[in-house]
């Protein structure tokens, strides 16, 4: 008999662990959590450079400690995705506190979609089903998956409210700017990670990583702002956990946005604008680390010879 696909699995999880308590749910995501980072495997290890990277004045113990709860952080938030199915929307706005959102949703009002810069924090899948119904309709990119299982992913996100455009080479971009030209909608992109390896250098803490070009690509085109999102949890109390049926409430802060044009009103470069969007979000992060679910290379001193000479500067709009 065949194992199960992954795509299967995760159609089974969507479709059935939202029916099951939220306290043993979330109590096996903190234990699996606790085991993948006692196994210590390449994703753990990785993880803990990118911290070190971004808190390099936390010392080895606190390192442990913050990627201990990084890992119960990451798998919280895959418990969160499979229960956000069974979540009433009183539920999803007890659960999230949003933060500084108001002009994002007075831009979108006025006509014009609004670019977001967000990285892999927090939960984005709760952020987005609470921004589809309380800021704007949201279009976002994703990178294709095999097996089937980007359809799934897919459909899921539909039922958020979330429009998806599939991560397809160069057409990404022509196909992103049409949706947002078609109507106004807020348009999260995950940049923290360039998947295209024609990314764009920036700084973080200090060192060189490359980030995706397509939140600020985007934004020079449709003259938008860019708003860097930082997501991250905390711990809910009194009537808030009641009505959230959790203890564990999301954050999504809407840090001050960046301008894509300068004083004169002439374009700023993109490489100049993701500079600034990537040091506030990052900032954000350095203060809530546990919650960066980053256990890929980022920084390029983790790089690999081969793939680091395959990298060439550029201002490329694909989205990432």
């Amino acid at each position: 008999m065949a194992a199960p696909s992954t795509a299967s699995l995760y159609a089974w999880a969507w479709r059935n662990v939202h029916k099951l308590p939220d306290a043993p749910v979330r109590g096996i995501a903190h234990l699996v959590g606790d085991l993948v980072w006692l196994k210590r495997g390449g994703g753990v290890v990785q993880l803990e450079r990118n911290l070190a990277r971004l808190r390099p004045d936390l010392d080895q113990r606190e390192l442990r400690r913050v990627s201990r709860a990084g890992m119960r952080s990451y798998m919280r938030y895959f418990a969160e995705a499979f229960q956000l199915p069974g979540w009433s929307t009183e539920q999803i706005d007890a659960r999230v506190r949003g933060v500084g959102w108001e002009s994002a949703r007075a831009a979108v009002d006025g006509g014009s979609s609004t670019v977001l810069a967000l990285g892999h924090s927090g939960n984005w899948d709760l952020a987005g089903a609470w921004a589809s119904r309380t800021v704007a309709p949201v279009l976002t990119v994703a990178e294709k998956l095999p097996d089937g299982l980007y359809e799934e992913f897919v459909s899921f996100r539909n039922t958020l409210g979330i429009e998806i455009v599939p991560l397809d080479g160069p057409s990404t971009f022509r196909t992103l700017l049409r949706a947002a030209k078609a109507r106004p909608q807020i348009v999260p992109l995950l940049a923290d990670r360039d998947l295209t390896s024609r990314g764009i250098l920036t700084t973080i803490a200090g060192n060189e990583a490359r980030v995706a070009a397509g939140p600020a690509a985007l934004a020079l085109t449709l003259n938008s702002q860019v708003y860097p999102v930082s997501v991250y949890y905390e711990r809910l109390r009194g009537e808030q956990r009641r009505r959230a049926g959790t203890p564990w409430g999301l954050v999504v802060h809407f840090l001050p946005p960046i301008a894509s044009r300068d004083e004169a009103g002439v374009k700023r470069e993109v490489a100049a604008v993701t500079q600034d969007w990537v040091s506030s979000l990052f900032a954000s992060y350095a203060d809530h680390p546990q919650d960066w679910h980053m256990l890929q290379k980022v920084f390029l001193a983790d790089l690999d010879p081969a793939r680091l000479a395959a990298q060439q500067p550029s201002s490329s709009p694909e989205a990432g």
